[in-house]
């Protein structure tokens, strides 16, 4: 349980995909100048992400990893199909982005048409296939705490979409100066934002594994400190005599 929380924190505020390792900018930007079209692409790369990490996990468990096909007899044991990872990585992504487009234009022709060409390019989006190569390299170790990666990461993408949207509607308003305006500002505003969330790295952090350090060393570090000073003490008290 505690490794589905600490997972599902950090991969919000501490690894989030825009201001940690700065992914899907593309869609960041461009599709931020509103609250409720923020709103819908962020739901929409949630589902997706939380859809295809955990099909990517059983894929690449087994399918792609070296041995991973010892299930279909011991002669396949030796097979690794490692380099077709991408390939199958973005092939369920786009099957997912596809139905994903079906189903908002189906329910939400309104928002289907304020997300325009950025929503089929969430099979693109460097976000999607991001939380599936970082799942991989992060060797996740069961598929509940893969798809809790997929969501949690979905939902971190999602908080910065929104916030910068929100900032973006009330900046209007604002005096920014000529050269700012537009996305000068908006790049700004994201810099201290990803400076801001670099504050929860500390948030998980807990004490040594190997338990709670001991006050020995610092009693060693104080009784040779005091030592060396009665040595300089007793040389300067020799000199003066």
């Amino acid at each position: 349980m505690i490794e589905h929380i600490e997972l599902f924190f950090k991969s919000i505020f501490i690894d989030n995909m825009v201001f940690a390792v700065f992914l899907g900018m593309c869609s960041y930007l461009a599709v931020s100048k509103k609250v409720s079209t923020a709103v819908g692409l962020g739901a929409a790369v949630i589902f997706v992400l939380a859809i295809t990490v955990p099909l990517n996990w059983l894929l690449d468990q087994y399918l792609l990893q070296p041995g991973a096909l010892s299930w279909l007899g011991a002669e396949y044991a030796d097979y690794d199909l490692g380099f077709l990872s991408f390939i199958m990585f973005i092939a369920t992504i786009a099957t997912m982005v596809q139905l994903v487009e079906i189903v908002v234009e189906k329910f939400s022709p309104s928002l289907y048409n304020s997300l325009g060409i950025f929503l089929p390019l969430i099979a693109v989006n460097c976000a999607i296939l991001g939380g599936s190569l970082f799942m991989q390299a992060r060797e996740i170790e069961t598929l509940g705490l893969a798809l809790n990666y997929g969501v949690s990461s979905g939902i971190g993408w999602f908080l910065a979409i929104l916030a910068i949207a929100a900032i973006r509607e009330k900046i209007r308003y604002s005096n920014v100066p000529a050269p700012l305006r537009g996305l000068g500002i908006t790049f700004i505003i994201t810099g201290l934002m990803g400076i801001g969330f670099l504050s929860f790295g500390g948030m998980l952090t807990g004490g040594d594994e190997e338990g709670e350090p001991t006050t020995e060393p610092r009693a060693q570090i104080e009784t040779t400190q005091t030592d060396e000073k009665a040595k300089i003490l007793a040389e300067n008290t020799k000199i003066i005599e």
